[in-house]
């Protein structure tokens, strides 16, 4: 912004502080930062070196900003509370990520969710979940009121301490530490190693609650395009020297949104380079379990030495079960324990009481081996009732509960998502993915949320309404 594009009535001093002002609210500027100097924003700013003088002083005087003697002008003011929707660029609201995740978790039983992340209720092991209420409801008292420990429940992170192993992660129990959720654990690693401006890298398209979770933390997010065996190795060196990154956040596995599979030549090139540009890997694995064939982890080629390895049961087990983990190594593990303890204090050891017991009883290999085959099907039936409107998976992925689709050619998946929400339909778009917004003729489906036929008649109508409307504007 510079004077010349002040609103009709504005003075130039009001115009130059209502540019300080924006930068403070979307925290360009935070608390203590030094403002630019008075020639240099008069230069920016195009005005006069006097302007600028008579805008900082009646900043200063509101308490916005403070002199320093010989020194300069800092942001002395509060930050205001964070409104993510006011952060960069608005996004039109029916692809923006936030409202994706809200309408999904508010919609109404009569709501169709093929844009939602997670399975269906009755996909889950509810059997089994009952009986180990039941039991669990006759254990001690410590287990059903008091506080968790540090870390968490010490058996539950000794078996997951096995279970990674089978996925050549070798981490012992003490270099595991249980959160209420996968979220909850990236919160926890960005919080423990970035700073606000830091940079971070995510893949483009990639999980939009990163998105969202990156800017609460006003890091600077920088998008890598992802391909069918991982991150495009190429831009992602550039991106490492361009901009210098703290964290690179990305899927093990099964890729969120494109169903994609890390290949070993891509991890080995991916690591080289992070361990070049001393940058931390945060592997979300949340989609282990539903893997068929175990893919590469990072962490396995790493040791744990800068890869922070995480998880929860949320997609496979319950979504209302809140219970995670962080695998990282031991330095970084005390301060992680001792930041939880300051935002959270004691962990939710009834919820881990909970998992550990299905784990142990057998219930919870039984349900995912059913659950795989069950995925499997509908997978097959999801792209089979896609393919004659021609909506076509852009990967074949090798399991998991993801079809990442492209439209025909020139449909805005944005337009498809506003008409099926008319309709009770919650459409996920591409580019509520990426942040370079290059995936508007994407949308990603949950194939377990896509059985009913209305979602294909919807999307049929709303295909043919957005093909009407292409040619009436040629």
């Amino acid at each position: 912004m510079d004077a010349g594009t002040a609103v009709a009535g504005a003075t130039l001093t009001t115009t130059v502080m209502a540019a300080i002002r924006q930068r403070i609210a979307t925290r360009s500027l935070t608390p203590g930062a030094r403002l630019p100097s008075i020639r240099a924003f008069a230069v920016a700013m195009r005005v006069s070196k006097s302007t600028v003088v008579e805008a900082y002083e009646r900043l200063a005087a509101e308490g916005a900003i403070r002199a320093r003697a010989g020194s300069g002008f800092y942001v002395a003011a509060p930050l205001a509370p964070l409104s993510l929707a006011e952060i960069g660029p608005r996004l039109d609201r029916a692809v923006d990520p936030l409202w994706i995740s809200r309408q999904s978790l508010e919609a109404g039983e009569e709501v169709l969710k093929p844009g939602c992340g997670w399975l269906p209720a009755s996909w889950m092991p509810q059997a089994a979940i009952r009986r180990a209420l039941r039991t669990l409801s006759r254990a001690g008292d410590a287990a059903l009121a008091d506080y968790g420990s540090p870390l968490g429940l010490a058996p539950l992170r000794a078996l997951l301490a096995r279970r990674m192993s089978a996925h050549g992660i070798e981490v012992p129990p003490a270099q595991i530490m249980l959160t209420e959720s996968g979220t909850q654990a990236i919160d926890l690693v960005c919080r423990f190693l970035i700073e606000p401006g830091d940079a971070v890298l995510v893949d483009d398209p990639c999980y939009f609650n990163f998105h969202a979770l990156l800017r609460a933390h006003r890091a600077k997010v920088v998008g890598v395009p992802y391909t069918a065996t991982g991150p495009d190795t190429a831009l992602f060196a550039q991106a490492l020297a361009e901009h210098r990154p703290r964290l690179y956040i990305t899927n093990a596995a099964l890729h969120n949104p494109t169903g994609a599979t890390l290949s070993p030549v891509t991890a080995h090139r991916v690591l080289k380079l992070a361990e070049e540009a001393g940058l931390t890997i945060v592997e979300d694995d949340i989609f282990a379990d539903f893997e068929v064939a175990p893919a590469p982890r990072l962490a396995a080629f790493d040791g744990l030495q800068r890869v922070v390895h995480i998880g929860s049961f949320s997609k496979t087990l319950s979504a209302s079960v809140r219970c995670g983990f962080i695998a990282a190594r031991p330095d970084w593990i005390e301060g992680l324990a001792d930041l939880r303890i300051a935002t959270s204090f004691g962990g939710g050891r009834l919820s881990a009481e909970l998992v550990l017991a299905l784990l142990q009883d057998g219930s919870y290999r039984k349900h995912m081996e059913a659950l795989r085959q069950r995925l499997a099907r509908a997978m097959a039936e999801t792209g089979a009732r896609l393919k004659p409107i021609g909506i076509l998976p852009a990967i074949e992925p090798s399991a998991g509960i993801f079809l990442w689709c492209r439209l025909p050619e020139g449909i805005d998946a944005a337009e498809i998502a506003r008409h099926a929400l008319a309709e009770n339909i919650v459409l996920a778009p591409g580019n509520a993915f990426s942040l370079s917004q290059t995936a508007k003729g994407f949308l990603r489906f949950n194939v377990a949320q896509s059985a009913d036929p209305r979602i294909y008649a919807v999307l049929q109508a709303a295909l043919r309404k957005a093909a009407a409307c292409g040619i009436a504007r040629r």
